[in-house]
């Protein structure tokens, strides 16, 4: 017959085999889930508009978030890491990002939320490129599952514009 070694192999390797198609199927059950994430930012001031020591343009401004990404939450998520970029072009980069705020959702209760904050992060650019630039704002968010592979995805919000002024 067949040693003790020989049959907890063969229940160890037909566990490990359930196991890896189980994870496979909730991998592939995501991808039958559509969010429909929303969310709206608001610059209600620029606290200051300066050019600093070293001759880049350094914004802080106060922002309103508010978005709701419970949709991007199902079974298999673990968290959403979220951040809000200013996107803007300038003569010699197609397109500049700067991170202004970021956040981890760890549950579909706290993916409701506002936020009233100043930037978290400078807005600096390199160079005197900001008086007057049309700017986005960008909500990027990448979803953590338990199993199978990350996405993201984002909503861009356009139409903001920075003083032609240093104040």
């Amino acid at each position: 017959m067949h040693s003790f070694g020989y049959r907890a192999n063969a229940l160890l390797t037909f566990a490990v085999t359930i196991l890896a198609l189980i994870c496979a199927m909730a991998s592939i059950s995501d991808n039958l889930n559509t969010p429909s994430p929303t969310a709206q930012v608001q610059v209600l001031n620029i606290n200051w508009f300066h050019m600093s020591t070293q001759g880049n343009d350094e914004v802080s401004m106060t922002l309103n978030i508010s978005a709701n990404l419970q949709s991007l939450f199902t079974w298999n998520t673990k968290q959403v890491f979220v951040f809000l970029a200013a996107e803007y072009e300038t003569p010699k980069n197609a397109l500049n990002q700067v991170s202004l705020w970021d956040g981890i959702i760890p549950s579909k209760e706290h993916a409701k939320f506002w936020i009233h904050t100043p930037n978290k992060y400078r807005f600096t650019d390199q160079g005197s490129n900001l008086r007057g630039k049309d700017f986005n704002l960008t909500l990027h968010w990448h979803v953590m599952p338990k199993t199978g592979k990350m996405f993201s995805d984002k909503i861009v919000m356009t139409g903001y514009e920075l003083p032609t002024k240093y104040s």
